[in-house]
């Protein structure tokens, strides 16, 4: 579990790639104190098990369904990267319960200035739109951010200055992709909606002509 406050800027080393899966090497200092090989780092979002620990470094693997939801398997040695280490059961909950499990991929539409701010418009798929509200949360490459507006076809973001230089999304530019994780209380409230609804529809569905008959009816 994450909170979507990044903390430090790494930098991938290397990739090796296999057939279905790949493994990073990425940069980094801070999120290195005390971690051990089994912790669990997001990188852009994805959470990622650390498998080796080096001097300055650490590799992760990354699997055949990360490949698929998210963007990693785009990223190219020297690419900047948002990290932030699972979240300690003694710390603050500055951002929102993040999960690391990537729902999608977006696409940056414009960047805008607006006083000292600036407003990110991104491209998502409707069945992403669908759980993203107004003054929501979501996290996007990991990072912890409250939706302004949302359409039919997208929805905008407000960084600040702070968050424009301690994360890279400011760094990317219109086309470039990022990973999307939508607030995951939605969707746990959909599904038990979702459920709750079917059972209803399945006792009124024992309403028949034998049920009717045996009723007096």
């Amino acid at each position: 579990m994450f909170t979507g406050i990044i903390e430090e800027i790494g930098v991938l080393q290397a990739v090796k790639k296999g057939k279905e899966s790949s493994v990073l090497e990425i940069r980094a200092e801070k999120v290195l104190e005390h971690t051990k090989i089994g912790d669990s780092i997001a990188v852009n979002g994805v959470c990622l098990t650390v498998t080796g620990i080096g001097q300055g470094s650490y590799q992760a693997d990354v699997m055949a369904e990360t490949l698929r939801r998210s963007n990693l398997g785009t990223l190219q040695p020297g690419d900047r990267l948002n990290l932030e280490r699972a979240l300690q059961l003694h710390g603050r909950l500055g951002g929102h319960i993040v999960s690391g499990h990537i729902d999608g991929i977006g696409t940056i539409k414009k960047l805008l200035k607006e006083g000292n701010a600036t407003i990110v418009t991104i491209f998502a798929e409707r069945k992403l739109l669908h759980y993203i509200v107004e003054k929501g949360s979501i996290a996007i490459d990991g990072i912890s951010l409250t939706v302004v507006t949302v359409t039919e076809k997208d929805f905008c973001v407000s960084l600040i200055p702070h968050t424009g230089e301690e994360t890279i999304l400011l760094k990317k530019k219109v086309g470039d992709t990022v990973n999307l994780e939508c607030d995951i209380i939605g969707k746990y409230v959909e599904k038990l909606l979702r459920d709750e609804n079917i059972e209803k529809e399945k006792k009124i569905s024992k309403i028949d002509l034998d049920f009717l008959q045996e009723h007096g009816f």
